[in-house]
């Protein structure tokens, strides 16, 4: 690798920050730079910052002091929540070489969701699009015995919509092979009813029903499922702005049914435009794509069935599309960034998002728990912090950094918020 001057890096968020360029070369057999531990205020930041600080500078170098042949950076809680608003650098983290020898520009990262955009690569190395919305052929002959009209009675039924609490379907014209399909497509497509047949007035009518009230579980009775269709329905999942997990969360929430049915191959970020494949243990892909009338910032198709479901690290990457705006730089310097980035490539590095996105940088929590020393574990993540946070947050800290007991800090938190379960385990 040669050693050129850094390119600069963007920031998200609407902040624009510039790496700076080495000054001179570094003898790393003599000398590291490294980051060393702020006592009270904790080091490193990650380039990835939520909040919109404008456009600021670059952000000051932290005094060097040389000790046993390696280069400490000190700074005071003052320093580092400056260096919070602006960001870290690649050389405030020890980051000091390049792949490429141009001088680079900056630009803003990630502004807005839509500006990167996310598609899985799968196991077999092509790019995952959502481009076929329709259901497969086997669920849609099953459901044929069933009129749109009736779809809708069932699912106003199933969703307790409907006045009466039951609906009935003249069969009598019916052969038994044919009611015995109804009974099976009301069961499989609308989860939580029941049926059974009645006779009224020389008539059969189908008659379905709520099993055991708004308790009934809305899941798929194993004997429904046809044991020549694949056990997993898998499809592509395009979602914005919520990560893999939220996303996961809402669709179980949807189908009523546990969020350990789901697998996929990898999480992708929430700030992002993704394109994935998720795989779902005995739920139909008619049931899946009815999800797409009701559901915001999600889409759901190229269905079909498997016998297997998706495993963690499957995948063989992820294809990117990055907008860059406010770009400041010359023709010629964009021009060479695209060259070098064509031609040679990047390195695939823990970057500055490795080093965390609040005051208190991941990397100083991890190595308080590689050191069992967990009263520092706590401490950091509770401790008062510089920047803007919600009030209950702040009184929650304050009340931590007077009384270090747990259950008073608790008490700060609205009793629905999400950060409740964290302070309850670590206490």
């Amino acid at each position: 690798m040669a050693d050129a001057e850094p390119m600069q890096v963007p920031v998200p968020g609407g902040e624009k920050r510039a790496c700076p360029a080495l000054e001179e070369e570094v003898d790393h057999s003599s000398k590291r730079p490294r980051v060393q531990k702020d006592e009270k205020n904790g080091g490193g930041l990650s380039h990835n910052l939520p909040q919109d600080e404008g456009e600021g500078s670059e952000a000051e170098e932290p005094e060097l002091l040389e000790e046993d042949g390696e280069v400490e950076a000190v700074g005071s809680g003052e320093a580092f929540a400056e260096m919070m608003k602006h960001g870290l650098t690649e050389l405030d983290v020890g980051i000091l070489k390049f792949v490429s020898e141009h001088k680079g520009f900056s630009g803003i990262l990630k502004e807005r969701y839509s500006d990167f955009v996310v598609h899985e690569i799968n196991k077999e190395g092509k790019i995952v699009r959502l481009d076929d919305l329709s259901v497969p052929e086997e669920v849609e002959t099953e459901s044929q015995v069933l009129t749109e009209e009736q779809k809708q009675e069932m699912e106003r039924l199933q969703q307790f919509k409907n006045k009466e609490d039951s609906v009935s379907i003249e069969v009598a014209d019916y052969t038994k092979e044919k009611r015995t399909l109804v009974h099976k497509a009301i069961k499989t497509l609308f989860p939580g009813l029941e049926t059974k047949t009645e006779e009224r007035e020389g008539k059969k009518f189908i008659v379905a029903y709520h099993a055991a009230g708004k308790k009934a579980l809305a899941a798929p009775r194993k004997h429904s499922w046809p044991k020549s269709r694949g056990a997993f329905c898998h499809f592509v999942l395009y979602k914005e702005n919520k990560d893999t997990m939220e996303a996961i969360n809402v669709l179980s929430k949807f189908l009523r049914v546990r969020p350990n049915a789901f697998s996929y191959m990898g999480t992708k970020d929430k700030r992002a435009i993704t394109v994935q494949e998720i795989a779902v243990l005995k739920i139909t892909a008619e049931r899946l794509s009815h999800l797409n009338k009701c559901l915001v910032n999600f889409k759901l198709g190229n269905f079909c069935y498997k016998k297997h479901p998706l495993k963690l690290g499957e995948l063989q990457g992820n294809h990117f599309t990055v907008v860059i705006r406010n770009i400041t730089g010359t023709a010629e310097q964009i021009q060479q960034a695209m060259t070098s980035l064509r031609d040679t490539g990047f390195i695939n590095y823990y970057g500055m998002q490795r080093f965390g996105t609040t005051a208190v940088p991941t990397y100083q929590v991890g190595k308080a728990i590689l050191q069992d020393n967990w009263n520092e574990v706590i401490d950091l993540i509770l401790k008062p912090r510089p920047g803007a946070e919600k009030g209950y947050l702040v009184k929650c800290r304050e009340e931590w950094a007077q009384s270090q007991d747990p259950e008073a800090a608790l008490k700060k938190l609205p009793v629905n918020n999400d950060t409740r379960p964290v302070v309850l385990i670590i206490s």
